[in-house]
């Protein structure tokens, strides 16, 4: 059975449907993500700045984090969470309605990152856009907006957040290099009839 959360604001486990008052409950239908196959461990930040295992997990917590291959974009990485999700939650491409994609690290400028996962997932006449410049809250946004889709058409919203910030940040800068890694996760958001 595919997993379900719900995403509510009243109650556990319903909200209002805006100008019916009744209870229409919206989940998470389906979660998928993707982790580049390379893990980098804090020992081998030695290589490139002035650190060591303990001084990372001492600061930061952190122990591993992946680095996307040569080869992987930032559409490779939503793609996979995404695939992930549809599968999660035993969905088609075709049962999608939109697509949301947070990201500040975009596949190119125009156009969109979104427009690529929905080319490859062959829903190309469904509405997609991408979220950026809002960093960590960026999966976060995506999330309400896909919410408010849901709650006012009955629409299931994949929503993607993605980043491949070890290609923009500075791998000298002890500060922050250590704290990134690439990685996308995803969900199918809407009504849930199960519920």
């Amino acid at each position: 059975m595919p997993h379900t959360r719900a995403v509510t604001h009243k109650g556990e486990d319903e909200v209002d449907q805006p100008g019916t008052g009744s209870p229409h409950p919206i989940g998470l239908l389906g979660l998928g993500i993707y982790l580049p196959e390379r893990v980098m461990t804090n020992d081998e930040w030695t290589e490139y700045v002035d650190t060591s295992d303990e001084w990372i997990v001492t600061r930061t917590g952190i122990h591993t984090r992946r680095i996307a291959g040569d080869e992987e974009s930032t559409a490779d990485l939503a793609l996979a969470a995404a695939r992930a999700a549809l599968a999660d939650g035993a969905f088609e491409p075709a049962d999608i309605d939109e697509i949301v994609l947070a990201t500040d690290t975009p596949e190119v400028f125009i156009p969109d990152t979104a427009a690529y996962v929905q080319a490859r997932l062959g829903v190309g006449h469904i509405p997609c856009y991408d979220l950026g410049g809002s960093g960590c809250a960026g999966f976060v946004l995506a999330l309400d907006i896909a919410r408010s889709r849901a709650l006012a058409d009955g629409r299931r919203v994949l929503v993607i957040g993605v980043e491949l910030l070890t290609r923009l940040m500075d791998w000298e800068d002890r500060n922050t290099c250590v704290l990134f890694g690439d990685a996308a996760g995803a969900a199918v958001v809407g009504p849930d009839p199960r519920r």
